[in-house]
């Protein structure tokens, strides 16, 4: 089962229990608890027997229960006795008395709730007298009225309706095809070797009680009927019932005149003939198509033996015309006969009841086998019977694990096919399971003696179907019929050798034809900045495209400039180059995934934002694709493709950023020229860019180095330890998921922090950028530079020139002076300043505190990098100091004074734009 189908239903459970989900006690950690605790298709086998005595001791009415478990039990439900053991251990263990008791609480309310629901019956028992009551009878009849009344207003369905809705609904479900039988197969009712009660036939008027007769005579009449009877064929004496219902035993009416000594023989005898009906109407149903092959194979094996039966009827009749047989030596040569139809009709009846088709009935037939251990004839009889029936059941198996066809017309096999999941699906959606839902076992269809090995015989044949759609021809040389024993080893070794076959065909397929590893290697290099030249020269060569809209770019343009830097660095050498695409995605990396992950969380619905109202720029946008093609999309399908965008774009981001630092450091050189007054205003935006390019740095080298790097390395080594293709892929998802739970992409809190820090040093890089264009002497200086050296000037124009660059420069720093003395540069440099520190220190506490939560250790490296000295832990403790003064001064505060001093301040995405805009006000 599934993770999300294992959510689903204790969802469901606790929405029925009425247990309210939070934080500590939710739906995710009883699901994960479930999830550690599973073992897939494998039941557990536990003891019921004392179970059931255990509730029958404790319940009012242990006579209903057991005759109830038993029902069950014929009906071969399949979780009866673990559910049976869960509800013993409940009603036995004291330590469970709390849960007892909000069980029966539960009960209560869910039995006043339907109470009140169901107003006809609610009316109708309020007006029924108390039990034990005496009633006249105009009493009875006045309630018998009013019943019938109450009845008639309720709207009634037949039950021949329910059946039909049933059966159309089982057929829509199996998804079976059914070939149209004729219809003179159903308007003959003499085809058939049963009873024929209620058909009109010829009627014998020569016919006298028995009792008038001599007993020798009287034996001899109710021994032709007793013949008759065991063919299926009514006697004169010896009259068959209607039946009652469809699977209900056949009985039989004897002439009351008949000697009570042949009457009590007789009796002992029809038991057989009731069996015998049984058993031949369960034929003659389960001949239909729509039964399926296994009982059509079961049922032409219990031809066989009803017809040795008939022999066996024969050569009775033939003794008794000769004289050479009585009652009594009958009773004796039918006692073997007997046991066999007996067991026979146990099967049928079972069968019938549960409904059971394919693999159910081969686990019914299993269990009936093992169950009759103390008998050996038995035993034999139900074993020839299940071998009989597993014929067509292990010739799909062994097409599936040994060439990964599925032959099912009858939808019986444990794995099902869904057709509708195509593999050219894998490169377009993100949530197609392709490999996880094509196919599929279906859990009610596993013989319980495959349980263990059923994970293996899905593999198998997924492993070769896949190698069989790459157009190679598959030839398994451990290819042996499989035969059914009760020496389940047998088979197993089998299926083991077929998998081990399919797992390394598949294997090596993949890693030496399709070369997964290289292609894998190779997005390594451009997903996750592994070629550093390349990256580089990319965003030198895209730099004025990116900063465009959405748009406005071209991306033609930028697939040229694409191919233009894989040319023309270290990633020539690259053989799947040009399998990488450029794309400009519609939503930023927070949108994506938000979108992809579906994090339920508060912090989701603040980044939850229609795409069309983001005002996207190139950068914010622009992701790589990579082109893969069938059998390696089965690793690297949508879902990875897009985990590897996530991190791209993360990555990408941050190098923008340092990119954006690194080109304020560039401008700050020319500070040099700038007068001893204006340099030390310049100081505190010094300070900060260099913190600023510290965290951005130190940020960058964490995710590469101590995130991306240790977990390849370890994802290298198990890929060279991997057996099968599942191993494969979940190293690979593995891996990538990692990545991005240590790269903070899963935590949404850590998340919405790093990416205001970068906002907020993207913001001071653009402000001082902007300052240093309106500000810049190099530029006044080369215009003044270039102008002589066109001009090819004297030495006397060239001294005026030099006069004429000094004047421009002090000029200029006169204006840097103005400009970074006034308190607007100040205040600005100390909001940038003060912003970040706080979402720095927030980031630390964050970080700290999950930490602690989690028990992850990862994140500690990047808190040992970035407070190397121990600035910032001081600082988050004075910070924890003043939170807990405030909170204590609060405590004694009214609460409407309380609320307004403990808000949050305003956020810096909300401040951040005005800043900006304040800051390139003042200065343009």
């Amino acid at each position: 089962m599934s993770e999300f189908k294992v959510h689903h239903h204790v969802s469901e459970l606790m929405n029925l229990l009425g247990v309210r989900s939070t934080d500590e006690v939710g739906a995710e950690v009883y699901t994960e608890m479930l999830l550690k605790n599973t073992t897939p298709y494998i039941t557990t086998q536990v003891s019921a027997h004392q179970a059931k005595r255990n509730i029958a001791s404790l319940t009012k009415t242990p006579i209903e229960f057991l005759a109830k478990y038993d029902d069950l039990k014929s009906k071969n439900v399949r979780d009866l006795d673990p559910l049976v053991y869960l509800l013993s251990k409940l009603a036995k263990e004291d330590s469970l008395q709390q849960t007892k008791e909000f069980l029966e609480r539960n009960a209560n309310e869910k039995a006043e709730s339907a109470g009140m629901t169901l107003m006809p019956h609610s009316t109708i028992t309020s007006q029924l007298p108390a039990p034990g009551t005496k009633m006249s009878e105009q009493e009875v009849s006045e309630v018998k009225d009013k019943l019938l009344q109450q009845a008639k207003a309720v709207p009634a369905t037949s039950s021949s309706e329910f059946l039909r809705k049933a059966l159309r609904e089982k057929q829509l479900k199996r998804n079976v095809n059914i070939p149209l039988q004729p219809e003179w197969l159903f308007q003959r009712p003499s085809l058939t070797m049963d009873f024929m009660v209620g058909v009109d036939g010829p009627q014998d008027q020569n016919i006298v009680a028995l009792g008038t007769l001599p007993l020798a005579l009287q034996e001899r009449a109710i021994f032709d009927d007793i013949l008759y009877c065991m063919q299926g064929i009514e006697g004169k004496y010896i009259l068959a019932r209607a039946l009652t219902e469809r699977y209900a035993p056949k009985e039989f009416m004897i002439d009351q005149s008949l000697d009570p000594s042949l009457q009590e023989l007789v009796k002992r005898v029809l038991p057989l003939c009731s069996n015998y009906s049984t058993v031949v109407r369960f034929i003659e149903e389960k001949a239909a198509f729509e039964y399926g092959l296994v009982n059509h194979a079961l049922t032409a094996a219990m031809r066989t033996l009803i017809k040795e039966y008939m022999v066996l009827v024969a050569q009775l009749e033939h003794e008794f015309r000769v004289g050479d047989l009585t009652l009594q030596k009958l009773w004796f040569y039918l006692q073997p006969t007997m046991r066999t139809l007996e067991i026979l009709a146990s099967i049928s009846n079972s069968i019938n009841r549960g409904e059971c088709i394919g693999g159910a009935v081969l686990s019914l037939l299993h269990e009936k086998t093992l169950n009759l251990i103390g008998d050996s004839k038995s035993q034999e009889l139900c074993l020839y019977l299940t071998q009989s029936a597993c014929v067509p059941y292990f010739e799909i198996l062994e097409k599936w694990i040994y060439k990964g066809i599925i032959s099912d017309p009858y939808s019986e096999f444990l794995v099902e096919e869904n057709e509708t999941i195509q593999k050219e699906k894998l490169q377009e959606d993100y949530n197609d399971a392709y490999w996880e839902q094509h196919y599929t076992i279906c859990r009610e269809r596993i013989p319980v003696f495959l349980e263990q090995v059923a994970d293996k015989i899905l593999n198998t044949g997924k492993y070769l179907n896949v190698v069989r759609l790459c157009g190679h021809d598959v030839k398994c040389p451990y290819a042996l019929e499989i035969v059914y024993t009760l020496k389940e080893r047998k088979y197993y070794d089998q299926i083991e050798k077929a998998y081990s076959y399919a797992s390394k065909l598949l294997l090596d397929l993949l890693m030496n034809e399709k070369e997964l590893m290289s292609r894998i290697r190779s997005m390594k290099h451009y997903f996750l900045l592994d070629k550093g030249d390349f990256i580089v020269q990319f965003m030198d060569m895209t730099e004025e495209e990116m900063k465009q809209d959405i748009d406005d770019i071209t991306i033609t343009r930028l697939e040229s400039l694409l191919e233009l830097a894989l040319r023309t660095s270290t990633a020539n050498v690259d053989p799947f180059k040009d399998d990488l695409k450029v794309d400009l995605l519609p939503f930023d990396l927070i949108t994506q995934l938000f979108k992809i992950l579906s994090i339920d969380t508060k912090m989701e619905k603040d980044y939850r934002v229609d795409p069309t109202d983001l005002h996207l720029s190139g950068l914010e946008s622009f992701s790589f694709d990579y082109i893969v093609k069938w059998p390696v999309s089965l690793i690297l399908n949508r879902k990875a493709l897009i985990r590897y965008q996530m991190l791209f774009r993360h990555l990408f981001y941050c190098k923008h950023v340092e990119r954006q630092l690194c080109s304020v450091w560039i401008g700050n050189k020319s500070a040099k020229m700038y007068t001893l007054q204006s340099s030390r205003w310049y100081s505190a935006a010094f300070a900060l860019r260099q913190r600023m390019l510290n965290f951005v740095q130190n940020f960058e080298y964490y995710m590469m180095f101590e995130v991306i790097e240790p977990n390849w390395q370890t994802y290298q080594r198990n890929i060279d330890a991997a057996s099968n293709v599942d191993d494969v892929l979940a190293y690979h998802t593995d891996f990538l998921n990692n990545c991005l739970k240590d790269c903070m992409l899963t935590n949404p809190d850590l998340l919405k922090i790093v990416h205001k820090l970068m906002m907020v040093c993207v913001t001071f890089s653009n402000f001082i950028i902007r300052l240093s264009e309106s500000t810049s002497v190099e530029q006044q200086v080369d215009r003044l530079t270039q102008s002589s050296l066109q001009a090819g000037l004297s030495a006397r124009d060239k001294k005026e020139d030099s006069e004429k660059k000094k004047a421009t420069t002090k000029v200029v720093s006169e204006h840097v002076d103005q400009l970074v003395g006034s308190e607007n540069f100040e205040r600005t440099i100390i909001n940038f300043d003060t912003n970040f520190s706080r979402l720095f220190l927030e980031l630390f506490d964050k970080i700290m505190d999950f930490n602690s939560k989690n028990y992850e250790h990862k994140l500690f490296s990047i808190l040992y990098r970035l407070d190397f000295n121990g600035f910032y832990t001081e600082k988050l403790e004075a910070m924890s100091a003043e939170r807990a003064m405030l909170d204590s001064s609060l405590s004694s505060q009214s609460s409407r004074s309380g609320s307004h001093l403990g808000s949050v301040p305003t956020s810096f995405t909300s401040q951040q734009p005005n800043t900006a805009r304040d800051a390139s006000l003042s200065f343009k």
